[in-house]
């Protein structure tokens, strides 16, 4: 009986983490990762590769967003947002979550040594950017462009797993990821920009406000829009990626239409629903524009 209450347990705390760090979430990076190993394969990487970069990619997410709720347990405790949060709201220990935070940076290191010596030597910078952000908020309103630095990683490194080098291509995927990110972290701030604000802390929303955050995001899905356009001419790519970037940019639009004039009261819908079939689409038509070509 003890032995199965401790199982229990386990399984217990292993499941509030997982829901505490949103692990389903994943989806937003991992399909341009998958974007990226397939622009750089030029084709279908093996299937040894894909698995490798799906849980280094898995791993470099759960230990950030561990990192995040642990670094921020305060903070989250004093915010209405989320004081129910599982930390502070007493669900799991801290010291519980640095050993999943731990776990989660061992699979990270273990299949970048999989995969090549480069992405090896690259992850404790990648590493360095994840604990950055957790703390960027209390002294920049850039946390949600080195956010977006921490998910460009995502491609690039699926780039260079295949490629072993860093190339202008994987840049500018990266890119493009880094301007999407941070523009919709802009958004979900909004959320949060009156205890930000009461609590010193730093965001575009508490510098620009409702109406300058909302320019700003769009500004940086434009640009996000423009760096993809950018790759299909540098690549050669053809009318599916062409028509994944249309799909995308009505996406956006549609997300940014939600939040016009300020009314934050669709943002969930906005934020995960619109962003996570945007990198799906992405990842779609990149797949069938490499695939469909590939002899």
């Amino acid at each position: 009986m003890n032995d199965m209450t401790q199982k229990t347990g386990v399984f217990q705390k292993i499941s509030v983490f997982m829901e505490m760090i949103k692990f389903s979430h994943t989806i937003f990076a991992l399909p341009f990762a998958l974007s990226g190993a397939l622009l750089a394969a030029n084709g279908m990487p093996s299937p040894r590769q894909l698995l490798w970069i799906i849980l280094a990619m898995a791993g470099a997410r759960t230990a950030a967003m561990g990192l995040n709720r642990l670094i921020d347990a305060g903070i989250d405790a004093r915010n209405p947002r989320t004081a129910s949060r599982a930390i502070p709201a007493g669900l799991i220990g801290k010291g519980t979550t640095l050993l999943f935070i731990l776990a989660s940076v061992a699979l990270l290191l273990a299949a970048a040594a999989q995969l090549n010596p480069l992405c090896l030597k690259l992850s404790p910078l990648a590493l360095f950017f994840l604990v950055l952000y957790s703390y960027c908020k209390r002294f920049t309103a850039l946390a949600h462009v080195v956010l977006g630095l921490c998910l460009a990683a995502a491609p690039l490194g699926a780039w260079i797993a295949i490629r072993g080098s860093i190339d202008g291509p994987a840049l500018i995927l990266g890119g493009a990821v880094l301007f999407w990110v941070a523009g919709f972290d802009i958004l979900y701030a909004l959320q949060d920009l009156e205890f930000d604000r009461s609590a010193g802390l730093h965001s575009i929303p508490v510098l620009l406000g409702v109406e300058g955050s909302l320019w700003a995001a769009r500004m940086f899905h434009m640009v996000m829009l423009a760096l993809l356009l950018g790759l299909l001419s540098l690549l050669h790519l053809g009318a599916f990626f062409m028509i994944g970037i249309l799909v995308a940019a009505a996406m956006l639009l549609y997300e940014h239409w939600l939040l016009r004039e300020g009314d934050l009261s669709k943002l969930d819908a906005a934020f995960f629903n619109m962003n996570g079939y945007i990198s799906i689409v992405i990842l779609l038509s990149t797949a069938a524009e490499v695939l469909m070509r590939t002899p």
